[in-house]
């Protein structure tokens, strides 16, 4: 155990693993205060520069957007000769796979509850300069209050100073123009919060197949419909923003503060705030 980590907090339960280390309950042993530890082995890496680039990558970016609302803040970084330990926000609320998982459609007004925080969240990234690459629903968490916080930039890019490439993120919410092998822009990741609003109403993913490379080539060819029988109650300025969020042209998508200022989004948001 890192001596500095052991110092100033005591881990507990595990709460999870995933791609690059394992998540844990902690807790301040100055002010008593919850938080996570994601731990991530060193030596557990391949040796893909990717996964070795990510030890670098995500404290640093997260350094840069501790300031945006609705992401994941970072509040200690401890690392010695086999771990780099990642002190975060507690997010006990589950994350919202757990709420997608069970297959039930949401209502306009929750999905529009969500899909406001998450691209709050983005747009902040992106005028910081910065593509998450990965937006899905494992990566988009809930603290104690119900508060969204997106999480895990292990993928995460800095744009503007040269051009984003490279085939990263996850069947079913990859953007098209990342599958195709050449250069992309931030909005990719509206592309992805695009499909999760679509999950949300319908139910089901827009985009889909008999495993990740039937999935890619549905996304590749980005038919988007909107079934009579899934979509009958769903408004038509709903559809317009999943039209313009998940558009195979990025150049005609919608940027992440378009879409927040959206009609669909500033009526179900109000909406939202009065049932408040």
């Amino acid at each position: 155990m890192c001596d500095g980590l052991n110092t100033d907090y005591q881990l507990c339960e595990e709460l999870g693993r995933g791609r690059y280390g394992v998540v844990y309950r902690c807790y301040s042993r100055i002010s008593g205060e919850s938080f996570a530890c994601k731990s991530i082995h060193k030596h557990s890496l391949s040796s893909d520069p990717t996964d070795r680039r990510c030890l670098d990558t995500e404290p640093k970016i997260l350094h840069l957007l501790s300031a945006c609302p609705n992401v994941l803040r970072l509040h200690n970084v401890y690392e010695d000769d086999d771990y780099l330990h990642l002190v975060t926000d507690l997010c006990d609320g589950g994350d919202l796979y757990d709420r997608l998982s069970s297959g039930d459609r949401f209502s306009e007004r929750d999905a529009a509850a969500i899909l406001k925080q998450l691209m709050v969240a983005i747009a902040c990234c992106h005028r910081l300069g910065v593509a998450h690459r990965d937006i899905k629903p494992d990566n988009i968490l809930f603290d104690s209050w119900g508060r969204l916080k997106l999480a895990d930039f292990g993928s995460a890019e800095l744009f503007g100073v040269s051009e984003m490439s490279g085939v990263v993120g996850t069947p079913y919410y990859v953007a098209p123009e990342v599958l195709k092998g050449g250069e992309y822009d931030e909005k990719v990741d509206v592309w992805s919060a695009g499909v999760i609003l679509y999950i949300m109403l319908a139910g089901v993913p827009p985009f889909y197949g008999d495993g990740p490379a039937e999935t890619f080539e549905a996304v590749l060819r980005g038919n988007l419909r909107f079934p009579t029988k899934i979509f009958r109650s769903v408004s038509p300025e709903a559809k317009d923003l999943l039209r313009k969020m998940i558009c195979r042209d990025a150049s005609r998508r919608l940027s992440a503060e378009q879409v927040l200022r959206h009609p669909w989004m500033i009526n179900e948001g109000e909406m939202t705030s009065m049932a408040d």
